[in-house]
């Protein structure tokens, strides 16, 4: 079978500027959207992945187990568990037990408000979560209203470099708090989040109970903080493993990525749909043309592949613009949800799907119209109007 000229696909991409124009457009917002949210469900799920620490037990108030934030306990629990159960952490005499507050509170920085997730702690918790180490400044001191922002808190916070946010001035209900410090936890959850004294969050919040306590295992094994919770019926605990947890809650936001996938689907296949009128147009107008390379001898088959790689250019060149917008302007994004916070990565994979998403939108985006022309019968072909 004689092929036409690779020449040919190329030089009729510039006939019609108007067309090129709308199907670059078309198949560029669509390999976009398509790797934006490949980016969106791999880097919250490769968050909530390296956030969990399988030694670490979570000790909640009972029904609360699947939301740290509405969690309860009492103030004295953690001292209880210490005294009850042996085998947690050690390091340098401190026990690896660390009562702990989360909330969601409302911040005041450079005049705007944020909402970021504040965890109050004491020393013990750096013994806890281990994966968690102060790379700038120093750890909030309790009495002095200062605090640790994760890397990605920071950013969040509205500064370009983490490092820019300390010495700065955090208002959390009236109260002026201090940037201590930067932290970071290996791409975890907690980078996220801001870091704050126990004590002082307490008198903030005007809050006398623990959200939760976090142990450490050494000797000791998960089912004796399982034992412990069911026989202090009195303190309403329920114990449950980081790793669980964060397992738990990857599959409480299933739903939300499936509905990022659903509404990419739905505003790609419009994009596909106006790449095909476009397509479908051009081609339909070259009906006499097709019908002329017919009778030079060129078989159905060469003229389709032709047409197919003329729309394969087209919507390559979109795909190569989309994934230049999402590696310069998209990559390191940052997107904040109820948990935390997670970067948008741009990795090799989501690269590829985007390329590969292209030249199949290319392929697709052809067939229909390429059958349209050559389904008529040379004479009829010849006849028609261009």
């Amino acid at each position: 079978m004689k092929l036409l000229p690779f020449e040919y696909a190329t030089r009729n991409l510039g006939r019609s500027p108007m067309r090129l124009a709308l199907t670059v457009f078309g198949s560029g917002l669509v390999v976009l959207l398509i790797m934006i949210a490949g980016s969106f469900m791999v880097g919250m799920q490769a968050t909530l992945a390296v956030s969990g620490a399988e030694q670490n037990i979570m000790l909640l108030g009972a029904g609360s187990v699947e939301s740290v934030e509405r969690s309860e306990v009492g103030m004295d629990t953690a001292g209880i568990i210490a005294g009850s159960i042996d085998g947690f952490r050690k390091r340098a005499g401190i026990e690896g037990v660390s009562p702990e507050i989360h909330i969601q509170m409302p911040l005041l920085v450079n005049g705007e408000d944020r909402l970021v997730l504040i965890r109050g702690i004491r020393p013990e918790a750096f013994l806890v979560h281990d994966r968690v180490h102060i790379t700038q400044g120093i750890a909030p001191r309790n009495g002095r209203n200062e605090m640790v922002v994760g890397k990605l808190a920071a950013l969040t916070l509205g500064y370009t470099e983490a490092s820019d946010s300390i010495g700065s001035s955090i208002v959390l209900d009236d109260d002026v708090y201090t940037v201590s410090g930067v932290f970071e936890a290996d791409g975890g959850i907690v980078e996220g989040e801001i870091w704050t004294s126990l004590t002082d969050l307490q008198i903030t919040s005007q809050r006398d109970t623990l959200s939760c306590v976090i142990v450490a295992l050494d000797s000791a094994k998960p089912s004796d903080l399982d034992m412990f919770a069911a026989s202090r019926i009195d303190l309403e605990l329920a114990a449950i493993s980081e790793d669980e947890y964060f397992s738990a809650l990857a599959d409480f936001y299933k739903p939300i990525e499936l509905m990022v996938v659903i509404t990419c689907i739905m505003i790609a296949i419009g994009g596909m749909l106006g790449g095909f009128n476009s397509t479908y147009a051009a081609f339909a107008s070259r009906v006499r043309e097709v019908g002329t390379l017919q009778t030079l001898g060129y078989q159905r088959g060469a003229i389709a592949l032709s047409l197919v790689q003329e729309s394969i250019l087209s919507a390559s060149v979109g795909a190569i613009i989309a994934c230049t917008i999402a590696m310069f302007a998209l990559d390191g994004f940052t997107v904040r949800f109820s948990m935390g916070t997670f970067t948008l990565s741009m990795t090799a994979e989501i690269i590829a799907l985007g390329i590969g998403s292209g030249l199949l939108l290319g392929v697709i985006g052809a067939i229909a119209p390429a059958l349209r022309c050559l389904q008529l019968p040379i004479p009829e072909a010849l006849r028609a109007s261009e």
